[in-house]
């Protein structure tokens, strides 16, 4: 099917094509392995790269529809499911990166992979360099001959803080330097790093794209050739995902455009209520004309996402009691389902070394990450609990 052309809407529904047989719903491959026909067509498949009836650690055709789709929404010549997202951003950075390479990354990441860059790639002789990702400048300065690879993430976590993917991505591509970009936040629905130049993106498909808070998996995309060879990586790691888990996603996908929308409009909603409210500090979202990054969003997203935090006036002990007093709102980590969640991020992070607290975090910092509920109703559950 020729997906040029076509919208989001359509691609979450057509983009892995009809499939095999007259199922409209598609079937779903739970075997871990696959027959072969003949002793040459063993020989044949097993010396493919990314064979989808081989065995499923290899690949899957329940997963290799998942990857049609979601390539597709990112506007990428391809893409590999992983188990997690942790599973995509680390082996797709070991596929990259060799001893005595450097990367270039923000201070503000996800706290998985802040600890992946403390202290696993160390141990392999991978330096990094962090920077305020909020200037352009700081990118600059922080490359070194040898800086193999530049990690973003926009808007990032917990403090939904802006990088200029296409300004970075100019520097990068001058210098031959790999883009990687965690797109989790923003879902390939309000943004598409590809489309400015960012070489690959990667997702938590646990979140948004998954939507139900019922898997957990990850998926990378970009060039074919870059996603071979980091395919090779995921079958030595065991990083990879398989056909139930797929079916979950692929299900998911088909109305991942609608629940963004709503998503969207509920979070930049609540993050005006509570701009406004006298308990509230100070709120993250950058659909609000107050975050410092809202002119560089509404270029580069077409929504803001479904994810905010805020500054809890009463500190560390007000959030908590704010966390406690919730009705509707669960108090849960991750993000992206049909359930509203809420979490303290300070007690999310309170664990952590040094590696996770570069986010500018305050005691007080509370994450709400929006669902499918009623906005009138989730006001009025932050309202009574903020009282």
């Amino acid at each position: 099917m020729q997906q040029e052309g076509l919208d989001p809407e359509t691609l979450a529904i057509h983009g892995d094509g009809p499939g095999e047989g007259s199922d409209v719903a598609p079937p779903v491959h739970v075997s871990s392995t696959f027959r072969a026909e003949s002793a040459e067509d063993f020989d044949r498949i097993a010396r493919e790269t990314r064979p989808e009836r081989f065995y499923t650690r290899y690949g899957n055709p329940t997963v290799a529809r998942v990857e049609r789709v979601v390539a597709g929404l990112e506007g990428c010549e391809a893409a590999l499911l992983c188990a997690s997202g942790m599973g995509a951003i680390a082996t797709t950075m070991l596929s990259l990166l060799s001893a005595g390479d450097h990367v270039v990354a923000q201070r503000s990441h996800y706290m998985g992979t802040a600890r992946l860059l403390a202290e696993c790639l160390p141990r392999f002789g991978i330096t990094h360099t962090l920077v305020d990702q909020e200037e352009v400048a700081a990118f600059e300065a922080a490359i070194r001959p040898e800086t193999r690879l530049i990690l973003l993430e926009t808007p990032s976590n917990p403090v939904l803080a802006v990088t200029d993917l296409a300004a970075v991505s100019t520097l990068a591509r001058a210098r031959e330097i790999l883009t990687l970009a965690d797109n989790t936040f923003a879902s390939p629905i309000n943004q598409q790093p590809h489309a400015l130049d960012v070489d690959l993106v990667v997702h938590s498909a646990t979140k948004y794209l998954g939507g139900h808070s019922d898997l957990v998996a990850g998926i990378v995309c970009g060039a074919k050739s870059h996603l071979d060879a980091i395919w090779s990586t995921a079958i030595m790691l065991g990083a990879s995902s398989n056909g139930f888990d797929a079916f979950l996603l692929l299900r998911g996908l088909r109305t991942l455009p609608l629940r963004v929308a709503r998503q969207n409009a509920t979070a930049l909603a609540l993050a005006r209520f509570l701009e406004a409210h006298p308990q509230v500090v100070r709120v993250h979202y950058p659909g609000l004309e107050s975050h410092p990054g809202h002119a560089l969003a509404a270029r580069q997203m077409s929504g803001f996402g479904g994810v905010l935090s805020f500054e809890h006036g009463g500190g560390a002990a007000g959030a908590r009691t704010f966390v406690e007093r919730l009705q509707l709102v669960t108090n849960a980590v991750s993000l992206g389902g049909v359930e509203t969640l809420v979490a303290h991020v300070g007690s999310m992070w309170e664990d952590g070394g040094e590696a996770e607290r570069h986010a500018a975090m305050t005691p007080g910092l509370v994450r709400l990450a929006v669902g499918l509920e009623h906005p009138d109703d989730l006001e009025r559950d932050l309202a009574a609990a903020l009282a």
